[in-house]
């Protein structure tokens, strides 16, 4: 699992580009920072050789303030690092999430189905975070420490060959065994935060659900199965926390020997006089210095194999492609258009699937005029919902085509497309967000004279009034305060406000009681008024305002037509099923 360097290039490249002056103004702060580092100690062997030699104590008062007033500076400058690292990190490391947020809603329903939100989040927030250090902190001290590095190790050589040369082979020789050691921690923390995301899905599925968790006795199944992540997850993080162990350890050790190279170095130089006290106290302070950035750069390789692990897992996410192409330009007309469906297949991708030609939908047909209503009846699973659904492009067909207008389906924009189709479900979602967002989808430029049109069309204009803020008033994601049947009510209104030419009605009426229901009907009928509709009905009432009926099962049409003709033809099947007076889903 190692990345190859253009990768991390690539990132750095991107999301660092748009804040230019940031990253030039920390280069300027790190690159002072360092020299100031560097210059301090010779200012320190001065005062000591000057102190040994009898200077002038007006020579050691300059060279003490002068010392302390670099000293006060390289803090500055430190300060100022960190504050423009973090600031670049916060900044990058957002619009990292906000690329990979946009990618995952643009993927299909497929990719959502196999990846639980619990996973998507650790990827978006959990892996993401773990690069703000490479934004900010890792590549910044990586870098700047090599820099330091560097600069001590040229300084040592200036001042005495053997000990330059000495301290840098020590050098090389610590640098090349700890990189050598920073790969092997690689795939465990890899291996770390995918049973972390497994675990954040796990929970999120399991607390959502809780009610009927409780309700049903599956408490015990449930923490018995926490449990078992929990107990899978600690050895896979010792083993990584192991491999990062060993890289503290071989820096500890490699220090110890450093400490030994420069005092026998100096104590060797200093008894041929070779050398000053003041640079015997060079050569040991400025060893003492290596370990800094040696210690820092070693710290950063321990991060740099969880950053190395995210980016890899981020890559993965990003480079997940939709099936679906958005290629089309094609517009659909501001009024009701037609429907067409010719010999279309269609099956649900699945894994080890044992037989490629289990068809949810097998050779559809048909054709719903312009402003007509058609009424979809069939069992459960008999591919009813899977028709809202290639409609809206949330999948695409393997065979046939489908015609909307004039235009066959692909060629017209997502966009545009979901914007002229509005779908009603029996699950309404309501967000964290205000109740003119919630209906609006977030659109600024939907006017509220609009809105409450529509909420006293559909009878919710008192409702809103007993709100403390009224359409400002905060609603909960789970429809706190909100009957089932208010939510589907403010749902109808979403269709509204959209203004949609085709209306698809997904059992929408199935969770409302007889009162709600008929307080709706005239919403409906405003609703499909001069618009096409599909309606997936789930009662035999909702089937007396369509004007065709088709009839699935198993994913083949068994009876398809006109209402009224099919009411009047004592063979046909829609003609038993209202004879017999039950719920659809039981007589078929």
């Amino acid at each position: 699992m190692r990345t190859p360097l253009k990768h991390y290039a690539a990132i750095l490249s991107h999301y660092l580009k748009p804040q230019r002056r940031r990253v030039i103004g920390l280069a300027i702060a790190l690159l002072g920072s360092i020299g100031l580092q560097i210059l301090n100690p010779q200012i320190l062997g001065y005062f000591i050789d000057t102190a040994v030699s009898g200077g002038s104590q007006q020579q050691l008062f300059r060279a003490a303030f002068l010392f302390i007033g670099l000293a006060i500076l390289t803090q500055a400058l430190i300060v100022v690092v960190t504050y423009l690292g973090e600031t670049v990190a916060w900044i990058a490391t957002n619009n990292l999430r906000f690329d990979l947020a946009k990618h995952c809603l643009q993927l299909d329903l497929s990719f959502h189905k196999s990846h639980s939100p619990g996973e998507l989040l650790e990827r978006v927030d959990g892996d993401v975070s773990v690069l703000s250090r490479f934004f900010s902190q890792l590549v910044i001290h990586i870098l700047g420490n090599g820099i330091l590095l560097s600069g001590i190790l040229l300084v040592l050589m200036l001042e005495n060959k053997v000990a330059g040369i000495s301290l840098t082979i020590f050098s090389i020789g610590a640098l090349f065994l700890l990189l050598n050691l920073q790969p092997l921690a690689v795939q465990p923390w890899g291996a770390y935060r995918q049973v972390g995301a497994e675990f954040f899905g796990f929970l999120g599925e399991h607390l959502t659900g809780r009610e009927d968790i409780r309700a049903n006795g599956a408490v015990g199944y449930v923490m018995h199965r926490f449990h078992g992540i929990l107990q899978r997850w600690l050895p896979i993080y010792q083993k990584a926390r192991f491999a990062s162990t060993m890289l503290w350890a071989t820096s500890v050790g490699l220090f110890t020997i450093g400490n030994a190279i420069a005092l026998a170095v100096a104590a060797y130089l200093w008894r041929q006089n070779a050398i000053t006290i003041g640079t015997a106290y060079l050569i040991f302070h400025y060893t003492n210095l290596l370990a800094q950035p040696i210690e820092r750069i070693r710290e950063e390789l321990e991060q740099f194999q969880q950053v190395e692990a995210s980016i890899h897992r981020i890559q993965s996410l990003l480079h997940v492609t939709s099936p679906i192409h958005d290629q089309g330009t094609a517009k659909l007309p501001n009024t009701a258009f037609p429907v067409s469906f010719r010999q279309v297949y269609f099956r649900y991708a699945r894994e080890n699937e044992s037989s490629p030609t289990n068809w949810t939908l097998k050779d559809l047909s048909l054709h719903l005029p312009a402003g007509k209503t058609l009424g979809i009846v069939g069992r459960t699973g008999s591919g009813k919902s899977t028709i809202a659904r290639l409609l809206l492009r949330f999948y695409d067909i393997q065979s046939g085509e489908i015609r909307l207008g004039n235009e066959a389906i692909a060629h017209i924009p997502l966009s545009h497309l979901r914007q002229r189709i509005g779908l009603v479900t029996q699950d309404v979602q309501l967000f964290q967000a205000t109740v003119r967002d919630n209906l609006t989808f977030f659109d600024s430029r939907i006017p509220d004279s609009q809105i409450l049109a529509a909420l006293e069309t559909l009878g919710l204009f008192d409702w809103l009034r007993s709100l403390p803020h009224g359409l400002d008033t905060l609603l909960g994601s789970d429809s706190s305060g909100l009957s089932a049947g208010q939510a589907q009510l403010l749902a109808f209104a979403r269709v509204f406000l959209k203004n949609p030419g085709l209306v698809i009605l997904d059992e929408a009426s199935s969770r409302l009681d007889p009162t709600t229901e008929a307080q709706l009907e005239q919403a409906i009928a405003l609703l499909l008024h001069q618009r096409t509709a599909i309606i997936i009905a789930h009662r035999l009432a909702t089937l007396e305002r369509v004007d065709q009926i088709l009839m699935l099962e198993q994913g083949q049409m068994v009876e398809y037509g006109d209402r009224q003709t099919l009411l009047h033809l004592p063979n046909s099947r829609f003609a038993q099923l209202l004879k017999a007076g039950t719920t659809i889903t039981s007589s078929l």
